[in-house]
């Protein structure tokens, strides 16, 4: 009798069992985390302990919305972590071109990237070094576009600080040249896009600033300073710059007339520019002897002007004191720019401390810069204030 019960018994247990809780999976978000793995010995920095390659996920920045793959780094100083974690430096690199294979991430730094790095190792912080959006990873990388880079270097702290171990979310956001624009946009984007990430100041070397009035004047004197580059033999960087913002937005949209931009002469270093990295455009440049006369169309300003507005940052009042190194003798990025950047910023609102090395080159400032940035860096990471210097006159 009991035997005939059993299966009605076993019918009621199972009946009055709850169902197993369905498993919940969340979307992926941007700042996730999605891999890692070893990075080449050769590729990390002098003075490193582990180091990393990273995937992670960040905001299209050229549409403001969706989820694209972003690569980087993340590179260890050497020793015990402190209480709490190492302290973070975000560093969003110069250019080096648009192609995958020219990313950082798949590449040795230059010696002085190397050495300015080694600098921020010794001073006890780790390095999230984004490749941004585009770069080593699919689609086109959208060159000097201010808000995709912002993404990039702001998601990739997120992912840095969710998956990995050792970290703290105490941050300084730096950059040279492209990375300046790029460390500058990231810390006015922050407070809406990653308000989260305890940002205590921003390091901004060589760093370009876009406004209709500049883009304007760039473009009208393009002849004459091209003459000039000309007749001293040496090849000129904003011809280099101008190829790659046509190169990218040609990859961005299929629409984009190069004729309109640059003359049949340009052409071959045009398309060049889609696969060489800097150095290898660079020396095409020369070995054409291109210039901005011979190279640029009376059309370059009007057909790159959206290539020009997408590197306006949004705002000019950072709520994080701002440094600023300038050389005066830069080629690649006007000092009077600069300088503007740093009087706008001011009246704006933001603690910006400026330097100006009088005899010095883009590439110069950034190791000239490293002693007061260190003591910039060393007050910002305290909480203490910082003097403020927005009329820098030289040293």
């Amino acid at each position: 009798m009991i035997g005939a019960l059993m299966p009605v018994l076993a019918a009621c247990q199972n009946a009055a069992s709850p169902a197993p809780a369905a498993v919940v999976q969340r979307a992926p978000a941007a700042g996730s985390l999605t891999a890692q793995a070893p990075l080449a010995v050769a590729d990390s920095v002098p003075g490193a302990a582990d180091a990393l390659t990273i995937t992670y996920l960040s905001t299209d920045g050229v549409t403001g919305s969706g989820l694209v793959p972003v690569t980087g780094e993340v590179i260890y100083p050497a020793g015990p972590a402190p209480a709490g974690g190492w302290p973070i430096v975000a560093w969003a690199h110069g250019t080096v071109g648009i192609a995958d294979s020219c990313a950082p991430s798949r590449n040795p730094h230059s010696a002085r990237d190397q050495a300015y790095l080694a600098e921020w190792l010794r001073r006890g912080f780790a390095i999230v070094a984004t490749d941004y959006q585009g770069l080593g990873s699919d689609g086109t990388h959208p060159y000097l576009n201010a808000r995709a880079e912002a993404y990039s270097v702001l998601d990739g702290v997120r992912a840095a600080l969710s998956g990995l171990p050792d970290l703290r979310n105490r941050i300084m956001i730096v950059g040279q040249s492209q990375g300046a624009g790029a460390a500058f946009a990231a810390t006015a984007y922050a407070p809406d896009y990653a308000p989260a990430l305890d940002i205590r100041g921003t390091v901004a070397t060589g760093i370009p600033y876009m406004t209709p009035q500049i883009a304007k004047a760039l473009t009208a004197r393009a002849h004459g300073a091209g003459k000039a580059a000309s007749r001293n033999g040496e090849a000129d960087p904003l011809v280099a710059y101008a190829l790659l913002m046509g190169a990218s937005k040609a990859g961005l949209d299929p629409s984009f007339d190069a004729s309109a931009a640059f003359t049949p002469r340009a052409m071959s270093a045009f398309h060049a520019a889609s696969t060489l990295c800097f150095p290898g455009l660079f020396d095409l440049i020369k070995a054409e002897h291109l210039t901005q006369a011979n190279a640029f169309t009376p059309g370059v300003g009007v057909a790159l002007a959206s290539s020009f507005r997408a590197m306006a940052f949004p705002t000019l009042k950072l709520r994080t004191p701002l440094f600023v190194g300038t050389g005066a003798r830069d080629r690649d990025v006007a000092p009077d720019g600069q300088l503007l950047l740093v009087k706008d910023a001011c009246r704006a609102g933001t603690i910006v401390q400026a330097h100006l090395y009088k005899r010095l080159d883009h590439s110069q400032t950034v190791m000239a810069s490293v002693p007061d940035s260190a003591a910039f860096t060393r007050a910002v990471m305290a909480g203490e204030a910082v003097e403020p210097s927005c009329a820098p006159a030289g040293q």
